[in-house]
């Protein structure tokens, strides 16, 4: 069975740190690309950051350059979605999500066919 299971969320003061994990099983994804997305509550789920697995090329939106970095370690099968500086606004279930996107809709959620079920991220002002 296909599984991404996201790990690494919790409490966090405003301007700390977290990395995320997510923990890719059942198959391997070298023509994938991995993608970070978040949902506060009465939001859409937004893009976050994504790594096209075979270069390792990562692609940000505009609030994470600078802040998030997602890397990959293919012998572990993982991404990573290290977050610094984070802000009460950054506040959200993350998820990560597998999809065989070839071109350049990697921040659209209807690219991604595998979904994890998300891990809570919350920030103290």
């Amino acid at each position: 069975q296909v599984q991404l299971a996201e790990s690494g969320g919790g409490l966090v003061q405003a301007g700390g740190s977290l990395r995320l994990s997510c923990v890719a099983s059942g198959r391997t994804f070298g023509r994938y690309v991995l993608g970070w997305f978040r949902q506060a509550p009465g939001k859409e789920r937004e893009f976050v950051g994504a790594i096209r697995w075979s270069s390792a090329i990562t692609y940000y939106a505009d609030f994470a350059k600078g802040r998030f970095t997602i890397s990959r370690d293919s012998a572990k099968n993982t991404v990573y979605l290290q977050m610094n500086s984070l802000k009460p606004d950054d506040a959200a279930v993350y998820h990560c999500a597998a999809g065989p996107i070839s071109s350049g809709t990697y921040y659209y959620t209807g690219s991604y066919d595998l979904w994890g079920q998300g891990t809570q991220v919350t920030v103290s002002s």
